[in-house]
């Protein structure tokens, strides 16, 4: 352990535990062994990491969170998988983050800046990425993924192998059960989509030629009578050289779920 870090007489931090520069531990939070804490983070009282769990710089977690714990399958046995989070993240109270399974590729990761409010569950081999607002107890099965700027509302269920597009917002209560699209809002259970988040999308700094077309590409994907595959061609003809609409091409083409519209 550090020296350098400020550890509470009342916690307990293992031997071999790594804890970086400014980083302080509050009392009655236990530290595992094979942890890795960056520098300057704040951890609270009464939280648990274990594992092979590796967190970044920068990072506030708060009482009763559990980071790196064994996942909830079944299939687990106990093999060496890991749990990797980036910097800056908020991590608040009661939230839990698994570790991965050597069947799902031995990594749970979450990147940088997210916002995980009180409750929320990160399953087994989730990858998450950065600047992700996840609201109070949303929920991730095994094995999904979300993509940057992606907001997940409270309360929320994603099944597992579910994919949650770029910048998409998924509103409270939400069951998914296929692929959200990036840009768009998907609400409800179960869950439909609404068309672009126009508001989200302004406020990220979106064109309005951007927005424009992404409208146009939505209309034509699920309110025309065109196959799945004759949508795609017109809008890949129309708008195809437009960024946003290319990567929403490109999204629904890789859908192994099917996407929800």
């Amino acid at each position: 352990m550090s020296g350098t870090a400020a550890v509470d007489p009342r916690a307990v931090v293992a031997p071999g535990a790594v804890l970086g520069p400014g980083t302080t531990v509050g009392p009655f939070t236990v530290i595992g062994p094979r942890v890795k804490i960056g520098a300057g983070c704040q951890i609270a009282s009464h939280v648990v990491i274990d594992g092979s769990t590796e967190i970044g710089d920068r990072c506030r977690i708060f009482p009763f969170a559990s980071v790196g714990l064994p996942p909830q399958d079944l299939k687990y046995k106990g093999e060496d998988t890991r749990l990797t989070v980036g910097s800056d993240n908020v991590i608040r109270e009661s939230v839990t983050l698994n570790l991965g399974t050597a069947g799902g590729g031995g990594l749970t990761s979450i990147g940088d800046r997210n916002l995980l409010m009180a409750g929320v569950h990160i399953a087994h081999d989730c990858h998450v990425g950065s600047g992700i607002i996840f609201a109070n107890a949303a929920t991730l099965a095994g094995h999904v993924d979300v993509e940057d700027g992606a907001t997940i509302g409270a309360f929320s269920g994603v099944h597992q192998f579910c994919r949650i597009g770029r910048d998409a917002f998924v509103g409270g209560y939400s069951v998914i059960t296929q692929d959200a699209l990036p840009y768009c809002l998907t609400v409800g259970n179960r869950a439909e989509g609404h068309g672009p988040n126009l508001v989200g999308l302004r406020r990220r700094g979106c064109p309005e030629e951007s927005i424009t077309a992404l409208k146009r590409a939505y209309r034509t994907l699920f309110r025309s009578k065109k196959s799945r595959d004759a949508a795609l061609a017109e809008i890949e003809e129309t708008d195809g050289k437009i960024p946003e609409v290319a990567y929403l091409l490109a999204f629904v083409r890789s859908s192994e779920r099917g996407v929800i519209g």
